[in-house]
């Protein structure tokens, strides 16, 4: 029952606390740390709102001090993918037919205490579990998925409010209703946000979700799930499950009620999805939605007027902050030959000042890579590039796992723009120079636009605004975030929408109305005060 039009203005961003010395947020979380370090959980999936646990144990270490356990998760398998599934089609009816504003205030709710009670506790998992520092943390697991859920709220609040035109005696409307099936979420492990943001967007619209998080990302995932159930989420809209990736799609993706995939992760995985939702689109009800945001080599590209500080500062930033594991980091980077020497004696003193270290010391800039396997392919790349005669490194190039998986902040200049570490994602703390002709920007610009199979993110930084104009619209393609003399992360809910196109996903960039729209489903429902009741038009009279 609709008893009012209730109202979810446009909400202001989360502040970004800044920890800095005596500061009591500080304090807070350096509490927190201890506390979560000295407690082991036992973290069980939650399928139809209960705690499931297996028994089949894996236990989760801290990536820059793995001989340290802060607990374990329960492997599930195949049965409880089906059981997911069930609880998500036993919820939907009642999920559906709650009313819009009772479904808002769970999630609102669920943003008041990240924001308050729990969001030393949402950073510190974040902190310990996926070795991001404080501040990369605070702007994720706090301040991320607080906006995510506040703007969310406000932009389905208005798009409820899109309502068609009528006319004399004819009244038309329009219902935005969830799709038919159960959606499910595919979260990775380098945003907290990102695993909060993929299955409540779904949620709040009406679906009822399948959440299967990274491995890598459960300690801060498990943790979320627990805020939901305390904001009143209730049993079964969103079903948080830890399940290897072909077991998941060998039952979600041949459920006839699989209704879409929200995703975020590599390419070549989302690739097999769309391959694999293809080949079985024949046994669903509905023709699933397929959202996606996968890789990125992202771009810096420098102009002969820029300023010099302003370019290091974007790139010891761009490239370094969480270790160069942020979807758009900047992984490559185009320096003029006129600035270049400066722009590189200036990038190598930076780096060589990046401390290195575990995130309870919060004077460390940089601190591990998220597991083995990133750090040794990370490491193969480094490895190949000192043998290299295509490449040198200016700075960095070390490397150790005994401890923890530590990457040293690694800058190769390479010789040849189409050199390996210029192309491919790494996705790690490596970023790639090359020096080009001054004189030739424009036609670096098409190197920069060709060069990769990705378009998510990159930068433009220059003095001359004809240089802007110019590669604003020659590079126009080539990166669904462009920003002009910043660095190419750190977008904001409600500010830079997120996506990007090409190898890099389907852009339907979170942190705006676009990306709720594709798990609504519009229904036109047209009344007519008076219907006709004879088939005869004007026009057939002669007289």
């Amino acid at each position: 029952m609709n008893l009012g039009y209730f109202s979810y203005p446009l909400p202001a961003n989360e502040p970004v606390l800044q920890y800095g010395p005596g500061s009591p947020e500080k304090a807070i979380l350096k509490r927190t740390l201890a506390e979560l370090k000295k407690k082991p959980v036992d973290v069980p999936m939650y399928i139809g709102g209960k705690a499931v646990k297996s028994g089949n144990r894996v236990d989760i270490h801290p990536p820059h001090e793995i001989a340290h356990t802060l607990g374990a998760f329960h492997m599930g398998d195949e049965k409880h993918v089906r059981q997911a599934i069930d609880a998500a089609l036993k919820a939907k009816q009642a999920w559906a037919d709650m009313p819009w504003e009772d479904r808002a205030h769970i999630f609102l709710k669920a943003a008041d205490l990240i924001a308050t009670k729990y969001r030393s506790y949402m950073n510190g998992t974040t902190m310990l579990g996926q070795s991001k520092n404080a501040y990369q943390a605070e702007i994720d697991s706090a301040c991320e998925i607080i906006d995510f859920l506040r703007f969310n709220v406000h932009y389905l609040s208005e798009i409820y409010r899109q309502q068609p035109i009528s006319s004399p005696g004819v009244h038309n409307r329009m219902e935005w209703r969830p799709l038919e099936g159960f959606v499910l979420a595919v979260t990775p492990f380098n945003f907290t946000a990102i695993g909060g943001n993929l299955p409540t967007s779904a949620a709040m619209c009406g679906n009822t979700v399948v959440w299967k998080p990274a491995n890598t990302q459960v300690y801060s995932a498990q943790m979320f799930m627990r805020i939901l159930k305390e904001a009143g989420l209730p049993d079964g809209v969103i079903n948080l499950i830890y399940v290897d990736g072909p077991v998941l799609g060998k039952v979600c993706f041949a459920h006839p009620e699989f209704a879409g995939v929200h995703f975020t992760g590599s390419t070549g995985v989302f690739n097999q999805m769309w391959k694999t939702i293809g080949e079985n689109i024949s046994s669903y009800r509905s023709y699933p939605r397929i959202v996606g945001e996968t890789g990125g080599k992202d771009f810096v590209m420098v102009h002969k007027s820029a300023n010099v500080d302003a370019v290091v500062t974007a790139l010891a930033r761009g490239a370094f902050e969480f270790q160069g594991q942020k979807c758009s980091a900047a992984s490559r980077a185009y320096l003029p030959s006129n600035i270049a020497e400066e722009v590189k004696r200036k990038l190598v003193a930076e780096v060589q000042t990046m401390k290195m270290g575990s995130v309870e010391d919060f004077g460390n800039f940089v601190n591990a890579v998220i597991d083995e396997r990133s750090f040794d392919k990370i490491a193969t790349y480094i490895a190949n590039a000192k043998k290299d005669k295509k490449a040198s490194i200016l700075v960095g190039g070390t490397y150790d796992k005994s401890e923890g998986y530590f990457i040293a902040p690694t800058v190769i200049e390479a010789k040849d723009p189409k050199y390996t570490t210029m192309c491919e994602e790494i996705f790690g703390p490596v970023l790639t120079i090359y020096v080009y002709d001054a004189d030739k920007f424009e036609e670096t610009l098409a190197l920069v636009d060709n060069t990769s199979p990705y378009a998510l993110t990159g930068s433009i930084i220059a003095q001359d605004r004809e240089a802007v104009v110019m590669a604003t619209a020659k590079l126009r393609n080539a990166a669904g975030n462009f920003y002009i003399n910043d660095k190419p992360t750190g977008a904001v809910v409600g500010q830079q929408p997120f996506g990007g196109a090409r190898a890099s996903g389907t852009n339907d960039k979170a942190g705006s109305m676009l990306n709720l729209y594709r798990w609504l489903s519009a229904r036109t429902i047209k009344e007519t005060y008076n219907p006709p009741t004879d088939y005869r038009y004007a026009f057939l009279n002669e007289a």
